[in-house]
């Protein structure tokens, strides 16, 4: 059971990432370019090409983090980057990322919870949600789905809020309200300066619906 758990979390992980619906003019420099080199990795390389680019933009992040240690934004990033890093990694070593992504989700929201018009909440909310429970890790259901609701009460439009409640009700069988809430995302406004990041989350949202046709 464990296994199975592990390895729903990594491929969950392998997809996350993400969010800001603040405008890319609203962060400072170093942040945006980690942004946008994020969604550059994520969505368009593969194999070995990926996990360098992973490497390599997460030793950026700590930099980043290091300039900017009271930006809840540079803090959001750096957990998304590595809850991002422990999908492709893969293994147990992958578990190691998932908390250091935790710990620096966790910082942001000590400096700024409504950051990014709360984004924290929704990758720490996938985090809980997919990561192996008690004694493996921290995952829990409930708490991913109280934090995964809190983004959706600040941020009731954002594309990947919705997008990772629908993978709450879809992992508890509940297909009518993942639907649901995959159609909110992929009706959601699309993000200056995330073009990338929006084309990658929109296909993974159709791959999702064509996956829930058969489903009732």
């Amino acid at each position: 059971m464990i296994t199975k758990r592990f390895n729903v979390f990594v491929y969950v992980l392998m997809v996350l990432p993400f969010l800001a619906i603040q405008s890319f003019a609203e962060l400072p420099s170093d942040v945006f370019s980690v942004q946008q080199r994020w969604a550059e990795v994520n969505y368009q390389m593969q194999g070995d090409a990926k996990v360098a680019g992973y490497e390599e933009l997460i030793a950026q992040a700590d930099q980043v983090t290091a300039s900017h240690p009271d930006s809840a934004p540079a803090w959001i990033w750096s957990g998304i980057i590595k809850s991002s890093f422990a999908g492709v990694k893969g293994g147990l070593g992958a578990l190691g990322f998932a908390k250091a992504a935790k710990r620096d989700l966790e910082r942001a929201m000590e400096l700024d919870a409504n950051a990014m018009q709360g984004a924290a909440y929704t990758s720490l909310g996938v985090l809980y949600m997919n990561v192996p429970g008690w004694p493996v890790a921290f995952g829990d259901k409930d708490k991913a789905y109280e934090l995964l609701a809190h983004a959706l009460e600040m941020a009731p439009q954002d594309i990947d809020a919705n997008y990772f409640m629908a993978e709450y009700y879809q992992k508890e069988k509940d297909y009518a309200q993942a639907r649901h809430y995959l159609e909110l995302a992929k009706n959601a406004p699309a993000r200056v300066g995330r073009e990338v990041a929006d084309m990658g989350r929109h296909g993974e949202i159709d791959q999702q619906l064509l996956q829930l046709s058969n489903k009732k």
